[in-house]
């Protein structure tokens, strides 16, 4: 079949890979161009172009679709069918329309369930058990098209970059299965359950100890890798990056012993890997040898 592939993050990356993979012709990927990125800011490839470039396929960065050339470039590649996974851009219906067989999203929540950009980070702040992937028929709206396929799997205690990795291979097999069907049935989405999955603020990052325990410790989980947890003490910014809930109470924001034990809302934080500024990451106990915390101590 021939394909043209839309992504940008690693999460697109195994998808891509897999079509490569069961003999699909790419006709080309599309994704954002290369941003300033780490301290050096210097242009840098997405995890789809450096996949594609891998792979020894061409590449196309429009923009967006206004411009009339970068729409009739995309019909011009008659494709049977687009594939997107986080592009990053909102097709509009010319491009929705091209292909054959239009196209298909690989959407990181059990729709309509977290519509939108933070799907798999909203699931794990909200304390959802179970989330998965959807394929979809993609329309003008957002996330709001017709089901063709999905796959679900338990949250338990994992962080964003752990389930982000299982849902990208999911999501991978899930489409290529997809594809290898002659007819797939298209189910509406149902009315009820619509959630939004807002973009990730990174101030949302700054842990609010007011909150009871097993919230803050999802928020450690939904930020990690990215932006990352974190809390003040002193001056410092302090990265947490994995914690315990613990049977303790005391004030909130308020270290409760030597070991950097913090108190919420209602219950207690342990964390169990840290990160210093400009330092790397480090188990709890290596820490405090050589920076000790003492109980009483006010965070944030």
């Amino acid at each position: 079949m021939r394909i043209v592939f839309m992504g940008t993050p690693a999460f697109a990356v195994p998808a891509l890979e897999a079509l490569v993979a069961a003999g699909h012709d790419v006709a080309a990927v599309y994704t954002q161009p290369p941003r300033p990125a780490q301290r050096g800011k210097q242009p840098q490839a997405s995890a789809v172009q450096q996949a594609a470039e891998r792979l020894g396929l061409p590449v196309r960065f429009p923009v967006n679709f206004k411009d009339e050339a970068d729409r009739e470039a995309f019909a011009a590649l008659g494709a049977d069918v687009a594939v997107v996974a986080a592009y990053g851009l909102i097709l509009p219906q010319a491009i929705l329309d091209a292909p054959r067989r239009g196209c298909l999203n690989i959407h990181a929540s059990l729709l309509p369930r977290w519509r939108g950009a933070a799907p798999i980070q909203r699931a794990i702040l909200a304390g959802d058990t179970s989330t998965g992937v959807t394929i979809m028929q993609m329309e003008r709206g957002l996330d709001t098209g017709p089901m063709l396929l999905t796959a679900e799997t338990p949250v338990d205690a994992k962080t964003a970059g752990a389930l982000t990795d299982e849902l990208a291979a999911m999501g991978a097999k899930l489409i290529v299965e997809a594809l290898a069907r002659d007819t797939l049935s298209a189910e509406p989405q149902p009315a009820e359950g619509v959630t939004y999955a807002h973009k990730i603020d990174k101030a949302e990052a700054a842990l609010d100890f007011s909150r009871s325990a097993p919230e803050v410790e999802r928020a450690v989980r939904a930020f990690n890798p990215a932006p990352g947890a974190f809390t003040l003490l002193g001056q410092e910014r302090l990265r947490i990056l994995a914690c315990d809930v613990v049977d303790a109470s005391g004030g909130p924001s308020v270290t409760l012993d030597d070991q950097l034990t913090i108190g919420c809302g209602t219950g207690a934080i342990r964390p169990t890997l840290v990160q210093r500024p400009g330092k790397r990451a480090m188990d709890v106990a290596e820490v405090l040898r050589g920076f000790p915390v003492p109980a009483g101590t006010r965070l944030g």
